[in-house]
């Protein structure tokens, strides 16, 4: 799944490759954590965060939800949403990795040569999404200088860099 057509957006290899710096250290985040949080939008439209376990398998950024979630509900009726990294402490210094996108299931030959959660499960106890990117954002905080820099890419404006004080 790369690029995706009518649309300004990118799976995980391409990303990766546009964006290099951004990518790993968000693939730090994401696996050593192994969990990040989801948001989704209802039916109405108020927010939805949820936990999962994003699996990164060669050129895709995968999750799995059960299928009976309000999650895969949720994704199914409105594919965009967007991926958080962990936090553990409010100065911990931990950077922030945001994917903003959309998830889409994933075709089976992706679901299947994958070993997510999901590998062990009957295909009908989970629903396995690939996200696709449209914007990325680092946000990393240096406690010393009190001083964060924010990293964003999209395919659109490619790579910027803001740095500046806090609180």
């Amino acid at each position: 799944m790369t690029v995706s057509t009518g649309d300004v957006r990118a799976g995980w290899q391409e990303f990766e490759t546009a964006a290099p710096s951004i990518a790993e250290v968000g693939r730090q985040r994401l696996e050593v954590a192994r969990v990040a949080l989801l948001g989704t939008l209802r039916k109405d439209g108020s927010p939805r965060i949820s936990p999962v376990e994003p699996y990164l398998s060669r050129e895709h950024l995968l999750f799995g939800a059960m299928s009976w979630s309000l999650k895969t509900r949720d994704l199914q009726q409105d594919p965009r949403c967007v991926l958080h990294s962990a936090v553990t402490a409010p100065d911990a210094g931990e950077a922030e990795f945001k994917l903003y996108g959309r998830a889409v299931e994933a075709p089976s030959e992706i679901r299947e040569s994958s070993h997510g959660w999901w590998h062990e499960q009957p295909p009908s106890a989970a629903v396995v999404f690939v996200l696709t990117i449209e914007q990325a954002t680092l946000i990393e905080w240096n406690l010393q200088t009190g001083q964060m820099t924010a990293r964003r890419w999209s395919i659109r404006d490619g790579l910027t860099e803001t740095s500046r004080s806090y609180p």
